[in-house]
């Protein structure tokens, strides 16, 4: 309690509380957190429906005959699928949890033998459906390639076919919106919190306040943090709107620990709060600040895999994609809310948004004090 007092009684507190006041009273800032977030999630949730091709296709064939590599054969031979062979269906099905395919395909022992006895020989098809639209097109495409490869090897024999045997994975209702829908929460946060950040710091060079803000007998970090709690607050206020929109709106599940995504996107926030801060302090009005963070929010939502998948990028944006926290963001949200894993599956990301944030709030940090001393 006395922790509390002492708090409520701080200047940190009292900076804080004008910081959350300025913010409030600003309408256009208040746009940009509330009306914005909503438009743009609606927009996107309804209107978005990309094609793509070069998808992972997981392979465990158990037969190891020579109509088992044709049909594997006819369903690579093109730019849809790319061959990536695994040992047994417990691997297969471990790297569609972890995204490392979007497709499985398992052959059965008994595959050659039932085509050689003219009977149906059924192999299996899994497919990762967090993507509907992708799985949609999945669906079509192997249909289609397994019914022109029975046709093949036995023009005259209707009955000796192989036909497969479709399961969706995460989305078995195809619902295309889940997929868009949880790629634009990261966009949505990325631009509205760095625009938001960046005119909270312009706005103080252009009213003049920078400079009473010397004045103020506080110490550097508590400005920066003052100016920090306020935005975090409020952005992660703005994750819990896009959620609710997601969930009753359209039905995106929440199949994971709701904490551990919030706890996420906290730090994702603070990354998009320091880019914002670092383009503030680099500007002079807010004219500028939104048209850079415009201009570098469009590449970083074309890189993340929000709209398009990352697969059906040339190979050099794919690696680039790597160094776009977004990616990293977007990843963790469709695996939690989507297949309902947990930490072990995406601490790979999280790791690289600790490392991401700690980067980029060092850095606006030292450039935040910097113009605060000169």
């Amino acid at each position: 309690m006395k922790f509390i007092y002492s708090l409520f009684e701080s200047r940190f507190w009292v900076l804080m509380l004008k910081e959350m006041h300025q913010i409030l009273r600003d309408k256009r800032l208040l746009f940009l957190l509330i009306v914005l977030p909503t438009i743009q999630l609606l927009s996107y949730g309804f209107a978005i429906s990309p094609d793509v091709h070069n998808l992972k296709m997981g392979l465990v064939d158990y037969a190891q005959t020579s109509n088992s590599r044709e049909l594997i054969s006819t369903l690579t031979a093109n730019d849809v699928f790319i061959a990536n062979y695994s040992d047994n269906e417990q691997t297969l099905s471990q790297q569609l949890q972890t995204g490392e395919i979007s497709v499985g395909l398992v052959i059965p022992p008994e595959f050659n033998r039932r085509l050689h006895q003219e009977r149906t020989a059924q192999v299996q098809v899994l497919v990762d459906a967090v993507n509907a639209n992708t799985a949609g097109i999945v669906r079509s495409y192997i249909t289609q390639m397994i019914n022109n490869y029975s046709q093949r090897i036995n023009p005259n024999r209707v009955s000796a076919q192989a036909q497969p045997q479709i399961t969706f994975l995460y989305n078995p209702g195809l619902i295309s919106s889940w997929f868009f829908v949880s790629g634009i929460m990261g966009v949505i946060m990325t631009l509205v919190g760095s625009i938001v950040a960046s005119a909270t710091v312009v706005r103080e060079k252009e009213s003049g306040t920078l400079e009473q803000l010397l004045m103020t007998p506080a110490e550097n970090w508590e400005i920066l943090l003052a100016k920090l709690s306020p935005l975090s607050i409020l952005l992660l206020g703005d994750v819990i709107l896009v959620l609710c929109l997601a969930r009753f709106i359209f039905g995106l599940p929440l199949r994971s620990n709701i904490l551990i995504c919030l706890l996420l996107s906290s730090i994702y926030i603070l990354i998009v709060i320091s880019m914002g801060i670092l383009i503030g302090t680099m500007l002079q009005n807010q004219q500028q600040t939104q048209l850079i963070a415009f201009s570098i929010n469009v590449p970083l939502g074309l890189l993340s895999g929000a709209i398009t998948p990352i697969e059906s990028m040339p190979s050099l944006f794919q690696y680039l994609s790597l160094l776009n926290p977004l990616r990293h963001y977007i990843t963790i949200v469709r695996n939690l809310l989507i297949k309902g894993v947990g930490i072990d599956v995406v601490w790979p990301n999280a790791i690289a948004l600790f490392f991401f944030s700690t980067v980029l709030l060092v850095i606006s940090t030292r450039k935040f004090r910097t113009q605060l001393s000169a």
